[in-house]
């Protein structure tokens, strides 16, 4: 009977030896949330885009699309043009564009909802911009097919090339030229000529020739004059001849 318990007995040790070193044994710490997605941080990871990341950071416009895609149920989807593409475009552009239409164009990349590349083929166009306002709806046209997507403002068309990104709530998407807006880089309409000012027309040389021709031309004094002194006189002359005869 007590060499049965010995075994018994050493096999309950080893269990609470071993609960015990369990015990003792710190578990590892649940992963926490993940930090807030940084938009400037995913393009400089990226490299090749140190002409969008300085207009984000002049414009603020990266601070305003962080904050909202932290808070956003719907997502964005950013359009990123390279440094290539801004290289393009005719000397001065971004110069000429005041701060508030550098806005404009940096959130005309930029679509407010998470969209995959297989999602754009199936939008309908134009999609909305976040540049879109009171002024109207400043859009955008996908095209394609298979794994090929094309972007288009109506003045540029480029394919979309690379995917820095394609996770909920954020989609970065490689373009290799700047989508321009035609609100801002359309050919303005000409300006209206301004109306003449209500008042008497000037006489034309027609006009002149008209009035002159219906109304009766005016007697000239002097010639009248000399025809009747000239009859007088000859009427005397031909009175002396008479008498003489």
């Amino acid at each position: 009977m007590a060499a049965t318990s010995l075994p018994l007995l050493s096999f309950l040790l080893l269990v609470l030896s071993l609960r015990a070193a369990d015990a003792q044994t710190p578990s590892a710490p649940a992963p926490g949330p993940a930090g807030p997605i940084n938009i400037t941080a995913i393009l400089e990871k990226n490299g090749q885009y140190t002409t969008l990341i300085r207009l984000l950071n002049t414009t603020q416009i990266g601070t305003q699309l962080t904050n909202q895609l932290n808070s956003s149920t719907e997502g964005l989807t950013l359009l990123a043009p390279t440094d290539n593409a801004f290289n393009t475009l005719p000397s001065g552009s971004l110069n000429n564009l005041d701060n508030q239409q550098q806005v404009q164009l940096i959130l005309y990349h930029v679509l407010p909802k998470f969209y995959t590349l297989s999602n754009l083929l199936l939008v309908s166009n134009p999609v909305r911009t976040q540049a879109t306002g009171e002024d109207g709806v400043w859009g955008l046209n996908f095209t394609g097919q298979g794994n090929q997507v094309n972007v288009s403002s109506g003045l540029v068309q480029t394919p979309i090339n690379n995917a820095l990104r394609q996770d909920f709530p954020l989609a970065v998407y490689q373009v290799d030229k700047v989508l321009l807006p035609e609100e801002l880089f359309g050919v303005k309409p000409p300006s209206s000529a301004p109306a003449a000012p209500a008042g008497k027309a000037p006489a034309t040389k027609e006009n002149s020739t008209t009035v002159a021709a219906d109304g009766p031309s005016p007697p000239n004094n002097a010639a009248s004059g000399g025809r009747a002194a000239f009859g007088l006189i000859a009427g005397l002359g031909l009175a002396c001849v008479g008498l003489l005869a």
